[in-house]
């Protein structure tokens, strides 16, 4: 495939690739035979939406969509001792994981549960004392004062501390990656059991916790009961879908899509509050649920107290959301600054291994557990590698990894903890979790560069930039960010478009905050764009762009409608820039 524009090196290092002929010509045809604007066909065309499947596509709906919860293994088993426990007034406690999901997953049950004027035992684990997933401890201590122990978004791998809830029964709701054998729990739901056929291995843990309970409700109305309104809940599992990086395929896009409609009504307390300190000031959209809610309810888990995100999203009190919220956003912004710090030394370090490697890994005293992950994923980006990132601390390191696409990382961390090398280690292909014992660090790492290169790691070339084609500044309208919305909701597994405005004129550039750039450009044939890059000052387009000095540069990046003072104008999201 030939460089688009000619760009085989950005500003960030980046070859730009533009769309190929044969989705080209899909796009004339889909246009041609739907009437749909050319720029939302282009989208279809490259997401291989047919002219059939277009309006099926363009309104995903869950009566469609929706599986069998039944499709599941032991989803009866679950659902059935989930609501013996209800129906007999028994004791039930939830153990979730610390991030969005797993907060979600919990705060799902304890709402459900409260609209049948039941309570829950809600435990969440510190991320340093603890870790993640349920431990032995905590296990036993649950089981000592209750009758079930729901775990959500943790405890597929958990053999010894499900084992050593004696007195309970445990039911898990996961979707991290089986071993090949299964905890002794009553029942495992988790669609990536290495006995499922992997057809929802889409699903975030709060999208199964979701099918559960429909399958619970449909239970009840066989008996003649009514259970709680479901549809009402799914902007929890929106948030969730978006902010654990699910793709948006399938249910996925539908369970965002009618969440993100729940979630505009502004009926739950937490998200209002969160959304009210994040100064959310137009409809929610997947974006807003990944980089402004998700990163607030991660933080308390990240480096604060571990349940306050759960309990933020479970709450019916406005006063005590608001406070949970206020708290959540002051621990976010203590969370950048002890990220930008642990970044710093991270790529320093890493730099110096060569970048090139099949892996690109840290590892440094004291760095906070809560950040290595946000720390990987930067890693990655600059480098196009799968990347590691350990806080060390005692005789052993905690650390996170993150990976890029074609290389399945979780597999590999999994084989290492198999072969001893690990302490503990698991996740999915994305994105993964260990610990090591200090003097087994240079080996572990050494073995897991090994199994990745084994996979092509060390191979890839530079990151590749994929953009959907050109536009004139003069194109860049309100109306065609609207057709292209039709085709959301955009995150993993479904990016919004990205378009090139070529040999354009900066006519206007301005450094805003510690590392953002604004800037306004045009073609000479249309009006100007305003754009913004966020952290542009991290990469070398900042210093380039704000620098300019006259010469002509290819943008690209993704379009979106900026609301400022009620009037709402298209701009420019700036991801890449390219001396024309």
């Amino acid at each position: 495939m030939s460089d688009f524009l000619n760009v085989s090196a950005s500003l960030t290092g980046r070859r730009w690739t533009g769309p190929g002929t044969e989705i080209m010509r899909a796009a004339e045809a889909l246009e041609q035979d739907t009437g749909l604007p050319g720029a939302l066909a282009q989208v279809l065309a490259r997401r291989g939406v047919t002219a059939q499947a277009a309006a099926l596509f363009l309104e995903p709906s869950l009566r469609d969509l929706l599986p069998d919860p039944r499709s599941l293994r032991d989803m009866d088993i679950a659902a059935t001792r989930f609501l013996a426990a209800v129906k007999g007034r028994q004791r039930i406690a939830v153990f979730g994981d610390y991030d969005v999901d797993g907060g979600s997953s919990a705060a799902l049950l304890l709402i459900w549960l409260r609209q049948m004027g039941r309570e829950a035992t809600l435990y969440i684990p510190d991320r340093i004392d603890e870790g993640y997933g349920p431990n032995d401890e905590a296990m036993a201590m649950l089981a000592r004062d209750h009758d079930l122990i729901v775990c959500v978004d943790c405890g597929t791998l958990s053999h010894g501390p499900i084992a050593a809830a004696k007195g309970a029964d445990v039911v898990i709701l996961d979707h991290h990656l089986g071993g090949e054998t299964l905890p002794d729990a009553l029942a495992v739901v988790n669609p990536n059991r290495q006995d499922e056929d992997g057809a929802l291995a889409h699903l975030c843990a709060a999208a199964v916790v979701f099918l559960m309970l429909v399958e619970v409700n449909r239970m009840m109305r066989e008996e003649g009961a009514r259970g709680p309104d479901l549809m009402a809940m799914l902007d929890l599992v929106a948030l969730a879908t978006v902010a654990d990086v699910a793709p948006l395929i399938g249910v996925n896009r539908a369970l965002v899509r009618q969440g993100l409609k729940v979630m505009a009504r502004r009926d739950r307390p937490g998200i209002v509050a969160l959304s009210d300190v994040a100064r959310m000031d137009s409809a929610p959209s997947a974006h807003h649920l990944g980089f402004l809610l998700g990163p607030r309810v991660n933080a308390g888990g990240r480096i604060g107290k571990a349940d306050l995100g759960a309990r933020l999203l479970a709450t019916d009190d406005e006063q005590e959301a608001r406070a949970l919220a206020e708290r959540l956003d002051q621990l976010n912004t203590e969370r950048r600054e002890v990220e930008a710090a642990v970044r710093a030394s991270a790529m320093a370090q890493a730099e110096e291994r060569g970048f090139d490697a099949p892996l690109v890994w840290a590892a440094g005293e004291g760095w906070h557990p809560g950040v290595v992950g946000i720390v990987a994923s930067r890693l990655k980006e600059a480098t196009n590698r799968p990347a590691i990132v350990i806080g060390l601390e005692g005789g052993e390191g905690k650390g996170s990894g993150r990976s890029v696409s074609g290389i399945d990382l979780g597999a590999s961390i999994q084989r290492l903890a198999a072969e001893g090398l690990l302490l503990k280690g698991g996740g999915h292909k994305m994105a993964a979790g260990l610990t090591v014992a200090r003097e087994r660090l240079e080996e572990a790492m050494d073995r897991l560069s090994e199994l990745l290169a084994r996979q092509g790691a060390g191979e890839i070339g530079p990151a590749e930039l994929k953009l959907d084609g050109i536009l004139m500044s003069g194109a860049a309208t309100v109306e065609l960010v609207e057709q292209i919305d039709a085709a959301g909701p955009f995150g993993a597994g479904a990016p919004a478009p990205r378009f090139a405005f070529a040999d354009v004129e900066i006519r206007f550039a301005k450094q805003v905050g510690e590392s953002h750039l604004k800037l306004r450009f045009g073609d000479g044939a249309g009006p100007t764009v305003d754009a913004i890059a966020f952290g542009a000052f991290d990469t070398a387009l900042g210093p380039r762009l704000i620098a300019h000095g006259g010469a002509r540069f290819h943008l690209a990046g993704r379009l979106e409608v900026n609301i400022w003072g009620g009037r709402q104008q298209v701009q420019l999201r700036l991801e890449d820039a390219a001396e024309a």
